[in-house]
């Protein structure tokens, strides 16, 4: 069992369950006798053939009274500690799954991640755990007792009268053979369910995230009417399930009439016979009704024992998937590193077949600044994503210091790596936070000197809150200068030997620029440092360009050398220099 390891942690509360169920169902099994008791020796002791009760009727109806009293009274004892030692441990162990579960997601790789659907695998974390823990309480324990109860009072009843008792069971086949046939057409329809209701989500979380983008194009109506389609479908099949369960529900209740109706015409004729007291037939109708319990609430929870099938089915093919990049068994913690950072021969694939780096080679030394130019598509983010062991070369080998990056554990590599993208996303948090975030023993000390590199501190304090400003989700109250700023905040506080630019200029007005550049001149400084860039000025000052195309270098060598190459490098900057004349840039 997958989540057996969470469940055994709870053992005590566990123990506690099963005897507090074992005393409920025993309880269960004693209910009736009073009324046995009440039938035979009160109401028509004529008629009972065992005197040994010679007690007086008054007293005989008082005691009766209050042990139904006692049985109710000791039974919702065990009921309400055997319920909440079990919801305990649902929620303990709903908890520890769903925290593996978002944790082995931070885990899966970029390809996992660019093929899944977040929307979807929100549902997962959020719903589809939620819903085991609500089965578990609503459906699988009340089917736990009753098929404990039945199991005895089956044994009780066989040895009231063995015939009576088979009698009775003749209509469990004709329900066992409905139910296995209904119950996996409903399981079938909840699972696709579950599918459907992913997409919905999905649809939902990728419209509300560019609502910006659907809003200046117009594009609500077709996203409202994909969702509504979507929402349909999920609804088609969420009506399906209902259906089939009503059906089952219902072919149970005639299935029980048919069984009660037996116990009754049998029952009656013994009694006549005087082969079983009024009370003897009573506690064996009893009995049979509380035996078709388990039949009913099968019946009843069979589309959300379906639903749990489907959710519990669904995270574990998460957790079942293996990260394409993963620390090695015989992985180290990196030390602290100088920079130096060399290619071999780096072959790399996203799908089989087809090639986004092919054979690159290069070396770094520590502290220079690599340039990484060239058309989109080239390969130049993947490159980066090597770097950083989002992925990992096809074939080749990417070192480090001289050292193998796949030798150290992934979260001591990148710890020592600084990234600024040219989407810089920022939490739903403090300004305080954002920057912070990941550096254990921050002062706001050190977060001022970062905002300050980062040439963000004087915009931050002329916020409301200063540092303590909440930002929007992904930092939508701030422009996008002021966010590139705190992000290169949040870079220049880890004081990484290595950096990573990924355009981080694009988009920006010429001020913005400016200020950005000379925050980035700041934060490269002795730092091995690498520039993803489509303006080739940026270039201009670095010790190294590599100029990719198609996933090979097909120039490498300083601003100057490539010039006098006169090939693409050269035409490229040509042509930006004569679109602009006039500019010029901070390094």
């Amino acid at each position: 069992m997958r989540f057996w390891p969470q469940i055994r942690e709870q053992w005590p509360l566990l123990t506690l369950s099963v005897l507090t169920l074992l005393a409920d169902v025993g309880l269960r099994v004693l209910e009736p006798w009073p009324l046995k008791v009440l039938v035979d020796y009160v109401l028509v002791p004529k008629q009972s053939s065992d005197h040994w009760l010679d007690l007086d009727p008054v007293w005989l109806l008082t005691a009766t009274a209050m042990s139904v009293i006692l049985i109710a009274s000791l039974r919702a004892i065990a009921t309400y500690w055997n319920t909440v030692s079990l919801a305990i441990v649902g929620s303990r162990v709903m908890t520890q799954v769903r925290d593996q579960l978002y944790g082995h997601l931070q885990q899966l790789s970029l390809r996992y991640h660019s093929q899944a659907r977040s929307g979807d695998l929100i549902v997962r974390v959020s719903s589809d755990a939620s819903r085991l823990q609500e089965i578990l309480l609503t459906a699988a324990l009340p089917l736990m007792v009753s098929l404990l109860s039945l199991t005895g009072m089956v044994g009780v009843m066989a040895w009231l009268d063995l015939k009576l008792t088979l009698l009775s069971l003749l209509t469990f086949p004709v329900f066992w053979f409905a139910a296995t046939r209904l119950s996996h057409r409903i399981r079938q329809v909840s699972l696709r369910q579950r599918q459907q209701e992913g997409q919905v989500a999905s649809t939902a979380a990728e419209s509300l995230g560019a609502i910006k983008l659907i809003q200046s194009l117009s594009l609500e109506e077709p996203f409202a009417h994909l969702f509504s389609q979507q929402n349909q479908k999920s609804l088609t099949e969420s009506i399906e399930t209902k259906r089939l369960a009503a059906h089952l529900e219902r072919t149970v209740d005639v299935i029980i009439a048919v069984g009660t109706a037996l116990v009754m015409g049998y029952g009656a004729k013994l009694v006549i016979a005087d082969a079983l007291t009024p009370g003897d037939v009573i506690i064996f109708l009893t009995y049979l009704r509380n035996a078709y319990k388990p039949i009913q609430n099968f019946a009843k929870y069979t589309g959300r024992l379906a639903k749990a099938a489907a959710s519990g089915e669904r995270i574990l093919n998460v957790l079942a998937e293996v990260p394409g990049v993963q620390d090695r068994p015989d992985a180290i913690a990196a030390p602290r590193l100088q920079g130096g950072v060399e290619f071999k021969a780096v072959h790399f694939q996203y799908q089989p077949g087809l090639h986004t780096l092919k054979g690159l080679s290069f070396k770094a030394a520590p502290g220079q600044k690599i340039a990484l130019v060239g058309p989109s598509g080239s390969g130049k983010s993947t490159l980066m994503s090597l770097i950083l062991r989002l992925y990992d070369p096809s074939q080749g080998q990417i070192r480090i210091d001289g050292q193998d990056i796949c030798r150290y554990r992934l979260h001591s590599l990148r710890s020592q790596i600084s990234v600024v993208l040219q989407e810089s996303l920022l939490f739903a948090a403090t300004i305080r936070e954002n920057i912070a975030y990941g550096i254990s023993g921050c002062s706001q000390a050190d977060i001022e000197a970062a905002a300050r590199l980062a040439d963000a501190h004087e915009f931050i304090t002329a916020l409301p809150e200063g540092y303590d400003t909440v930002v929007g989700e992904q930092g939508s109250t701030l422009s996008g200068g002021q966010r590139q700023r705190i992000a290169i905040a949040r870079a220049a506080i880890r004081q990484t030997p290595i950096l990573i630019l990924d355009e981080p200029t694009s988009g920006l007005d010429n001020v913005s620029e400016q200020r950005i550049l000379q925050a980035l001149d700041q934060l490269s400084r002795n730092r091995t440092t690498f520039l993803i860039t489509h303006d080739l000025h940026l270039a201009i000052s670095a010790d190294q360009i590599l100029y990719l195309d198609q996933g090979q270098i097909i120039e490498q060598g300083t601003h100057a050398e490539l010039l006098q190459k006169n090939g693409s490098y050269a035409t490229l900057f040509q042509i930006q220099s004569a679109l602009q004349p006039n500019l010029t840039y901070a390094c």
